[in-house]
């Protein structure tokens, strides 16, 4: 049997990276989407000079600050697709590497980390979809207390966002992230021990 690909999704401020830190505890590796971007927008990254080229403003110091970056291409269709046109093939190279690496160590199941997944069609390339999901209110209270959050740049993201109700329907699996901690943590080691036997 080949390697499990399990998505893993939810929507901004659902607790999803908490949840991937749960998988990792437990002996599942997680490819994070997110932190690879980190990684080709730092110093010295990949995508640096590609979006100096196609958004000169974005970079400062010679990395690429992503909270101008999200200004000029936020909102705008076809300024997204042009970014998406630079990273996409840059974080390919990472995640083929993590899947080597995987299947090198024989990993029965990865965990893919990936915030758009219905948004970008990943849904059908991955074997499970896991999504992370807490209510709209909690949601918005934990959004808005982060440092760089604005009222409107969380409505701009929701509504890239497929809505949670309709990731829900379209899981696998849903976790709940409004209880305490070591309650969303049994149920991540319930869903791991449920997958082992899939």
């Amino acid at each position: 049997m080949s390697m499990m690909l399990i998505g893993l999704t939810g929507s901004i401020g659902m607790g999803k990276s908490t949840v991937g830190e749960m998988f990792r505890r437990l002996g599942v590796p997680v490819y994070d989407a997110d932190a690879e971007v980190y990684k080709v927008y730092a110093k010295g990254g990949a995508a640096v000079e590609p979006i100096r080229a196609a958004f000169p403003e974005a970079v400062v110091d010679d990395q690429v600050d992503r909270a101008r970056l999200s200004k000029l291409v936020v909102g705008k269709e076809a300024e997204m697709k042009k970014l998406e046109s630079i990273t996409h093939p840059l974080l390919g190279a990472g995640r083929a590497a993590f899947f080597e690496e995987a299947e090198k160590t024989g990993q029965k199941m990865v965990v893919l980390d990936i915030p758009l997944l219905f948004e970008t069609g990943g849904e059908n390339r991955v074997h499970k979809i896991v999504v992370v999901s807490a209510p709209a209110e909690v949601q918005r209270e934990r959004v808005l207390a982060r440092d760089d959050m604005t009222e409107e740049k969380f409505e701009a993201i929701l509504a890239r966002q497929v809505p949670d109700a309709e990731k829900r329907e379209r899981a696998d699996y849903v976790i709940n992230t409004n209880c305490p901690k070591e309650a969303t943590f049994e149920q991540v080691k319930a869903l791991v021990e449920d997958l082992k036997h899939a």
